[in-house]
């Protein structure tokens, strides 16, 4: 892409936007350009809706992969070569509103107990305990732990913006514990070498493993938690307003998701036939 990946390289750089998203939209506008062997803003708009085709039909590329290529195209024509949406109309896919698997309490807890290894466990009570990202989890830093106000700080999050997140007091003594053996410099949990932080992939595998042994068959990873966190909270009581802001969520819509996957916590709130002051006739 040679003058044009700059040029996109800077528009990404000025918006901010996060390193995996810089990647995805660089390799959206790469895929297009291998394709068809020409530079990308000499394609019509036909051409690049036949490449999305061919990505669904012919490649059997999922839904979710073809609509994160439309976004990485949207901002190429649109931001980049500043092509109007109405006149450069990239439909994105409707994606199915598939619900994730939620771990119960007790399958948390099953989770954290059969995990021995010190900082596994306390990698996975900070998921859960605060709700976090994996990608969040694995940049904490020993100065994000607030223990004065009991609260961990969390820099260029999504967003990319910055956060809070809770620090319980049982989440508290088991990072201390932690840090008592392993004593990581920098980041909370670092890698090899300790200069670096743990690799998300190490995490996943690490999780992975951790459900097996707790015999937990639900599918999913270790964002699974984060998911767990808040059908919990939800089923606790606590308004959708504090759990937004606690997960980061820019959209209530996106916290509102929680509502069907705590169904007690509608059963609880019974039904309004119940309500109504009528005997009726045998």
């Amino acid at each position: 892409m040679g003058r044009l990946r700059t040029k996109m390289e800077q528009d990404l750089a000025i918006r901010g936007l996060g390193k995996g998203t810089t990647g995805n939209y660089l390799r959206a506008v790469e895929g297009l350009t291998r394709h068809y062997g020409r530079a990308p803003d000499t394609l019509t708009l036909d051409e690049v809706k036949g490449y999305l085709a061919h990505l669904r039909q012919a490649r059997q590329v999922s839904l979710s992969r073809v609509a994160s290529v439309v976004t990485g195209l949207r901002f190429f024509y649109e931001i980049t070569l500043d092509r109007p949406r109405r006149e450069f109309f990239l439909p994105s896919p409707k994606l199915p509103q598939s619900q994730p698997h939620v771990l119960s309490r007790q399958e948390v807890e099953r989770v954290l107990t059969t995990t021995t290894h010190r900082r596994d466990r306390a990698l996975f009570m900070t998921a859960y305990a605060a709700g976090l990202r994996v990608g969040e989890l694995v940049r904490l830093q020993v100065r994000h732990i607030d223990s004065e106000r009991m609260l961990l700080r969390l820099e260029h999050t999504k967003g990319p913006k910055d956060r809070y997140a809770l620090l319980s007091e049982r989440l508290l003594a088991e990072l201390r514990a932690y840090w008592r053996v392993f004593q990581p410099p920098v980041w909370l949990f670092c890698g090899q070498p300790p200069e670096h932080p743990l690799c998300v992939r190490t995490v996943q595998r690490h999780y992975l493993a951790a459900k097996q042994r707790a015999g937990i068959t639900k599918p999913g990873g270790i964002h699974g938690l984060r998911h767990a966190f808040a059908t919990h909270m939800v089923e606790a009581g606590v308004d959708l307003s504090t759990i937004q802001r606690l997960l980061g969520h820019s959209h209530i819509e996106t916290t509102t998701r929680y509502l069907h996957l705590a169904p007690r916590t509608l059963a609880r709130r019974g039904s309004i036939c119940d309500l109504l002051a009528f005997t009726p006739t045998p």
